[in-house]
Parts: C-alpha cells; sequence; structure tokens
C-alpha cells in the first residue's frame, strides 16, 4: 500500500466531476487500499479518488475515529444519492481544506445506491454522521467543495480568505 498526496484547493481535479467506474479490477482495489490507507494516516472520515487526483467515482469512509466503530468502513463505486429528507447545520471540515471549518447545510437523511468493492449492488439508508460523510463524498465526485454549499456571499469570504492564507504560508517558507 502507499500514501497518495491528498490534493488541496485550488486544483483543478477538485471542481471537475468524475468518471463511473465500469471495471473493477486490481488496479481499482489497489486504489481503494491506498486511499484506505491515506485517509487513516491523516484522520480523515473520508476520501473521494479526485481528492488524490483519480478522476473515477470512487469514495472510501471510516466514522470509526468519531463512532463506536459500529459502522464499518464503507466502499462506494459510482454512488448516487436517490432520496433525501429534512435538513440540518452542521460544522465540516475537508482534507482538501486543511484547517478550515464551516458549518454546512445537508440533508439530515439520504437513502445511497451503487456498488461495493465486489462490485456488488450496495443501497444504504444514512443519518447523522454518515449522512453528512456520505453527501460531502458524493459531493466530491460531481467537483464540489463544502463551500460550494454556502451562500454566495458567504463562499466568496471563505475562498478568498483561504487563498491569501495558502499565499501567505508559501512566502512564509
Amino acid at each position: 500500500m502507499a500514501l497518495l498526496e491528498i490534493k488541496k484547493y485550488p486544483d483543478n481535479v477538485l471542481k471537475q466531476k468524475t468518471q463511473e467506474l465500469s471495471n473493477i479490477d486490481g488496479n481499482t482495489q489497489k486504489l481503494i487500499d491506498d486511499m484506505l490507507e491515506t485517509m487513516h494516516s491523516v484522520r480523515g472520515l473520508g476520501l473521494a479518488a479526485n481528492q488524490v487526483g483519480i478522476s473515477q467515482r470512487l469514495c472510501v469512509i471510516d466514522l470509526s475515529i468519531k463512532e463506536d466503530n459500529k459502522i464499518p468502513v464503507i466502499i462506494l463505486i459510482n454512488p448516487v444519492i436517490v432520496e433525501s429528507e429534512g435538513a440540518i447545520d452542521a460544522e465540516e471540515g475537508c482534507l482538501s481544506l486543511p484547517g478550515y471549518m464551516s458549518s454546512i447545510k445537508r440533508a439530515e437523511k439520504v437513502f445511497v445506491k451503487g456498488l461495493n468493492r465486489e462490485g456488488k449492488p450496495f443501497e444504504l439508508e444514512a443519518s447523522g454522521l454518515l449522512a453528512r460523510a456520505l453527501q460531502h463524498e458524493i459531493d466530491h465526485l460531481e467537483g464540489m467543495l463544502m463551500f460550494d454549499r454556502m451562500s454566495p456571499i458567504k463562499r466568496e469570504f471563505f475562498k478568498r480568505k483561504y487563498l491569501r492564507d495558502i499565499r501567505k504560508i508559501k512566502t512564509d517558507k
């Protein structure tokens, strides 16, 4: 297994919609293992393939560092949110926007369909943190970052502050 580079905003791969996987082979299995290792190394809850520079419709989720390990690791290939209900605001962070948190409005409950690691159909109904993680990672696969869920004014403020801070870090080195 190998640690992969997590792409940071404003990397273009993060703003592009990913391609569906039609063939789940050994390369896909290695990518899944590498994504899990990468996510665990930075204590993340989820990771989408485009966050490591691969434009494929694949994401991994592991809530065990936040939950009592009741939810197993979730591997989703070609996931789609079929239904959602309710709305709730909660703080969110993102591995592609390190060090930044913001309150994001998301559905309270979601029903997701896709394929599992073996390529078999997979369905999942989720609420709470799992519903939030699913929506966050599926947004990545659609080329959306969490600030795309903010109001236009809040989004522009967030992006300007983030980009200003990145420039400052680069000039301080």
